[in-house]
């Protein structure tokens, strides 16, 4: 299944695409697309409901996040070699780990802030990882059965702050808008196997990213283990699974985002996004 949550800001439905990709309404099954809807019991019933039967959404509304109330925004660091190669930093031994701050959301389509004084944002495509089972210390071998589904994440970072300023990562990562998600939350039954993902990424309709998921040093299944160790994973967790080369700060000469560009991007069956760089303004 393809989950969606559309809607304008604060007011999103729950709603999936139907196998042909048309928009389908979830509101009369469910309340929303949150953490008791991504329970294995729910989902299966979810799953033998007649996609036919749900009234049709007319029209090209907004996407939000696609899961309602997003419990830790968790990030995984230097997890494709190549990445870690670009950023001049060695291969690590175990996943790096940092949280990203929860007003950082945004849909996956709404424009991104540049933070006040700004000088170096970056881009990053990302597989996000949504848990659907509480998760404490699980083994590889069984980790992704607490997996609820995948999407895609931009962790939209700003090095500067991120780097020169002591070396607190969520600082350089936690500005209003700099977590897109979606547009689809995929339930894994349609993941054929998601360390065989395509990754891609856009500045300007210039290709800056390329990469796959079979280049990730740590997979998906060691990550939700690993993590599970150190903190208790819930229901509505999302971990943001690191980003193949091609960032701003990896090029020669170095490029960093502006008022104006445009940045499309996407992972293979997880869906696109695309979003204008704004300056920023207070939110609402």
């Amino acid at each position: 299944m393809r989950l969606v949550r559309y809607g304008r800001p604060g007011k999103e439905k729950p709603g999936l695409i139907d196998d042909e990709g048309k928009l389908r309404d979830l509101s009369g099954v469910i309340g929303d697309v949150d953490a008791a809807a991504l329970a294995p019991k729910a989902l299966r019933k979810l799953e033998k409901i007649a996609q036919a039967s749900l009234p049709l959404v007319r029209g090209t509304p907004r996407f939000g996040v696609p899961l309602a109330r997003v419990g830790k925004f968790i990030c995984i660091g230097l997890n494709y070699s190549d990445h870690a190669a670009e950023a001049g930093m060695p291969i690590p031994k175990h996943p790096i780990i940092f949280l990203k701050a929860n007003t950082a959301l945004s849909g996956p389509d709404d424009a991104i802030m540049m933070p006040p004084g700004s000088k170096k944002m970056d881009w990053e495509v990302e597989l996000g990882i949504v848990i659907g089972t509480r998760a404490q210390a699980v083994s590889e071998a069984d980790a992704l059965k607490y997996v609820a589904g995948y999407t895609v994440v931009h962790d939209v970072s700003e090095r500067e702050y991120q780097l020169e300023r002591g070396g607190q990562w969520s600082s350089g990562k936690s500005f209003d808008t700099f977590g897109p998600v979606g547009p689809w939350l995929v339930t894994p039954e349609d993941i054929y196997d998601v360390q065989d993902l395509d990754l891609y990424l856009d500045v300007n309709g210039k290709r800056m990213q390329t990469g796959n998921t079979s280049t990730m040093i740590f997979s998906a299944a060691q990550i939700v283990s690993y993590v599970s160790t150190l903190m208790t994973l819930e229901p509505g967790d999302v971990i943001a699974t690191g980003t193949p080369p091609g960032v701003g700060m990896g090029r020669k000469p170095q490029r960093f985002l502006k008022k104006g560009d445009v940045v499309r991007l996407g992972i293979a069956g997880l869906g696109e996004q695309q979003q204008e760089v704004i300056a920023w303004k207070a939110t609402k």
